[in-house]
C-alpha cells in the first residue's frame, strides 16, 4: 500500500510565521487561522490577518468556499517562500470559522505547545 505524502498541517499562529521561525521553511505543511482582509478572484490570492501579522493564501485549488471579507477562515496547506522572502500558503483545505474566539484559540495553542514541550522532556509521565 502506498504511503501518503500529504502531511498534517502544524497549528501555527500568523505571528509564528517570520523568517527566523522553524515553521518558515519551503514546503512546510501548516494550519493557519485569520480574518480575511483581501481577496482577488482573478489571482485567487487571499490575505488573512491576525493582529498585525498577515499572510497571503493561494486559494486556486479550493472549490465551493465562498470567501467573504471580514469573515474568519482556517486554511491548511504548504508554505511557499518567494525569492523576496515573502511567504504564500498554497491552500489545499479551507473553511469558514466565523464565531471563533481568537484569544481563546491562541491560549489553547500556547497550552498545547507547553504540553508538547513538557511531554518531550518527560515522555513517561
Amino acid at each position: 500500500m502506498a504511503s501518503s505524502a500529504i502531511k498534517s498541517g502544524a497549528l501555527v499562529s500568523l505571528q509564528d510565521l517570520h523568517p527566523s521561525s522553524h515553521y518558515f521553511k519551503q514546503g512546510t505543511s501548516l494550519r493557519v487561522t485569520g480574518k480575511l482582509q483581501e481577496y482577488s478572484a482573478q489571482t485567487a490570492i487571499a490575505v488573512v490577518v491576525d493582529g498585525s501579522a498577515e499572510l497571503k493564501v493561494n486559494t486556486e485549488h479550493l472549490r465551493n468556499l465562498n470567501l467573504k471579507i471580514g469573515s474568519f477562515y482556517q486554511f491548511i496547506g504548504e508554505l511557499l517562500i518567494q525569492p523576496d522572502n515573502e511567504a504564500v500558503l498554497q491552500a489545499r483545505v479551507g473553511r469558514n470559522v466565523d464565531g471563533i474566539n481568537l484569544d481563546l484559540y491562541h491560549q489553547s495553542l500556547r497550552l498545547l505547545r507547553q504540553f508538547q514541550a513538557d511531554h518531550l522532556k518527560n515522555p513517561t509521565t
